[in-house]
């Protein structure tokens, strides 16, 4: 049995989605001969700190009861000092996107990876920002380093092209990357109403924040489409380098005529092998496998040999995020190689 010493950087939805995962997988992991020992929890509080480990099902608690799953000697306590002081193997870095600076979470992966530890994560502002330098910080200290939770939240798109498609030469990668945008253009649609109404009826539901610029601005799918461009394609972009449209001048009308000639409106993120990266409303045809409805997701690959392989998922959610994070600590651990 290999045991796996993680902290959990960021406890808020996926954070505590990722505790769940842990607590239901545990048989599983362990037939796959991983223990996952959670060592170490941060919120923006403080932190919780156990070297023989965490009881998570007491730390899910806690957090429910209290707001924090700091333990009083330990406020304050941030992850920068967790991943510093703590001894463990792998940082699942959970805390919220900023993609101005990076924000936190830069500064933990950073030094995660300086400390020679595997990283983990679901926040794609780091990725954003600075790809190329976190990843060769990677290989220099021969650290894992996965975010397959970045795109698509339960959605498995980067694996699936990194991985399972190797030997196909991926010529784009195309698709619906923003569930919240996705869901207003369909009640859009179905309602036969205006913008305005359905984004409201979104922020009532929580199905967009209170603030939405960041989705229905396509800032959230140039974010995605960045980070496919630099770890399928090899590519170094930034969200400069995207052509950005968001979804907030299509309107019930537009939807309505597109319809009468067989097609749909979808906020489409695009990565194309010749380095070009778009995010803009485009024309679907009804039926098409990119014209999913509500929140889903979904990501179409052309490739040379096995021309258009299409995935669909839920590209949010605590646990459905959790799976793919889930998903990425059993790929470094299962064999003991790193990639």
């Amino acid at each position: 049995m290999k045991i796996v010493k993680a902290s959990i950087i960021g406890f808020g939805s996926i954070g505590q989605g990722v505790a769940k995962a842990l607590l239901m997988k545990k048989a599983e992991l362990n037939k796959e001969g991983l223990d996952v020992s959670v060592v170490a929890i941060t919120d923006s509080k403080g932190a919780a700190v156990d070297e023989k480990g965490l009881d998570l099902k007491k730390c899910l608690q806690k957090k429910a009861e209290t707001g924090t799953v700091a333990s009083e000697d330990l406020l304050g306590m941030t992850g920068l000092d967790v991943i510093k002081k703590v001894d463990h193997d792998l940082v699942i870095e959970v805390t919220p996107t900023d993609i101005q600076t990076g924000g936190a979470g830069l500064l933990n992966m950073t030094a995660a990876l300086e400390t020679k530890k595997d990283v983990v994560t679901s926040n794609k502002g780091p990725l954003t920002m600075k790809f190329r330098e976190l990843s060769n910080l990677a290989e220099k200290n021969n650290c894992a380093f996965k975010f397959e939770a970045t795109v698509g939240g339960a959605m498995p798109v980067i694996n699936l092209m990194t991985e399972v498609m190797a030997g196909n030469e991926i010529k784009s990668v195309k698709g619906i990357f923003n569930g919240t945008c996705n869901y207003i253009l369909t009640r859009m649609y179905e309602e036969k109403s205006g913008y305005s109404e359905i984004l409201t009826e979104a922020v009532d539901l929580g199905i967009a924040e209170t603030d939405p610029s960041y989705d229905v601005e396509g800032i959230d799918t140039a974010c995605k489409v960045v980070i496919l461009a630099n770890a399928v394609f090899g590519m170094n972009k930034t969200i400069k380098d995207v052509e950005i449209t968001g979804i907030t001048n299509v309107t019930y009308e537009a939807l309505e005529m597109s319809a009468k000639s067989g097609k749909t409106i979808k906020l489409i993120g695009e990565v194309r092998k010749d380095g070009k990266l778009s995010v803009a409303p485009r024309l679907v045809p009804i039926g098409h496998p990119l014209s999913v409805s509500g929140t889903l997701n979904v990501a179409a690959v052309q490739t040379d040999l096995a021309g258009e392989i299409t995935v669909t998922g839920k590209g949010a959610g605590s646990l459905e995020t959790a799976s793919s994070i889930l998903s990425d600590i059993i790929s470094i651990y299962k064999c003991d190689c790193k990639t």
